[in-house]
């Protein structure tokens, strides 16, 4: 089994020389894309209660679900039957296969749900499928399209551990939210003095509600991401994130499963408090995921003018930056101006980084990683 997975990742990672137009390489990819997304959409559709998420109820309702899910299989048994004949390495399309038997075995486009012992618990892998195509194929190809580093690889060296960060973050997304949402009920019973100000909040239109909170978690975010790098216990966790050495649209979920609970805990709190719409909050939340794919993209354009009023991917490439010179700076996720407020403003006209990452050696894979800052902090002891 470890050598298939060895034999999927090398052809997977073949050079780009090799990748073109009628080697198989692309039918091969897109086979395997399209069979995974079929398999997530199946297992939610048989098993709900395990691995559908709520928010996505309307998306189950669908009538279209079905015959999407019909056409997203049968695509991928193509697509790989296509990629066996014209590849002389047959990893990707063989995997591609399987996956789609799979999920035809399991029921297909016409899988009924099963009865399960509902505990409260789910994994959301219809999420992660939804989320990982439509960003995936929203930023992939205009990344290949206008590249800042052109000879930067689809499936760079760190894409496995960040495509599994993508995976954990997505199907723990109840787990998470719990974990963040938690100290809410009590803030909001001990708060009571603020209902006049949540029924004038709740009260306000929509985009007006909708702008007061992105300027409202980026004002608490920059002091949260300030704090992750001047604390030497939270940069363990934070310097995880910083560790890509390559950035590109994926390279932004790579973030400590810690930090990602404080983050959304500290970010929401204030909106609960406050009172804010629910429909409000859940645009914001995927109006992130979009915006934290762009920031990290490998998208050139300098955005000199657009850059002075938010944030574009050069801003954010400084703050992943290795120089000495953008250390600890551009610690705002949308408006600049907070780090020109703070000190903390580095944007050069016309520059980019010359590489990314941290001086320290944080350790490969996501148990290691995981385990980072635990460990750091006892060899800093020692």
């Amino acid at each position: 089994m470890a050598s298939w997975f060895e034999s999927l990742e090398r052809d997977l990672q073949s050079p780009l020389a090799v990748r073109r137009l009628g080697s198989g390489w692309f039918s091969g990819f897109f086979a395997l894309l399209l069979s995974v997304t079929g398999l997530c959409l199946v297992m939610a559709l048989r098993w709900p209660d395990w691995f559908a998420t709520p928010e996505l109820a309307a998306l189950h309702q669908w009538g279209g679900l079905r015959p999407l899910v019909h056409a997203l299989l049968i695509g991928g048994y193509g697509l790989a039957l296509l990629s066996l004949l014209l590849r002389p390495r047959k990893a990707i399309g063989v995997t591609a296969l399987i996956i789609a038997l799979l999920a035809t075995l399991l029921g297909g486009a016409e899988v009924q749900p099963s009865e399960t012992h509902d505990w409260g618990v789910f994994f959301g892998v219809d999420f992660f499928a939804v989320n990982m195509v439509a960003t995936g194929l929203m930023f992939a190809p205009i990344e290949r399209l206008f590249p800042h580093r052109a000879q930067q690889r689809l499936f760079r060296q760190e894409w496995r551990e960040d495509l599994f960060y993508y995976l954990i973050s997505s199907m723990m997304v109840q787990f998470i939210t719990f974990l963040a949402l938690a100290p809410s009920g009590y803030i909001n019973a001990v708060t009571t003095s603020l209902a006049g100000i949540r029924a004038l909040v709740a009260s306000q239109p929509w985009p007006l509600q909708f702008l007061e909170v992105v300027l409202l978690t980026d004002l608490v975010q920059y002091w949260f991401h300030r704090a992750f790098h001047r604390v030497p216990f939270l940069w363990g966790f934070h310097a995880v994130h910083h560790s890509a050495k390559a950035m590109d649209w994926l390279a932004g979920a790579r973030m400590h499963f810690f930090e990602i609970i404080a983050l959304r805990g500290v970010t929401s709190l204030p909106l609960l408090t406050f009172g804010f719409s629910p429909l409000v909050m859940q645009a914001y939340i995927g109006f992130v995921y979009i915006y934290s794919s762009l920031l990290h993209a490998n998208l050139r354009g300098d955005f000199n003018r657009l850059g002075a009023i938010v944030a574009t991917p050069r801003f954010h490439h400084w703050h992943h930056a290795i120089e000495d010179v953008a250390v600890d700076k551009n610690f705002a996720i949308h408006f600049p101006f907070l780090d020109r407020l703070f000190g903390t403003h580095h944007l050069p006209d016309g520059q980019w980084p010359g590489g990314y990452g941290v001086p320290e050696q944080v350790p490969q894979g996501y148990r290691a990683q995981f385990l980072y800052p635990f460990r750091r902090k006892q060899d800093a002891a020692l």
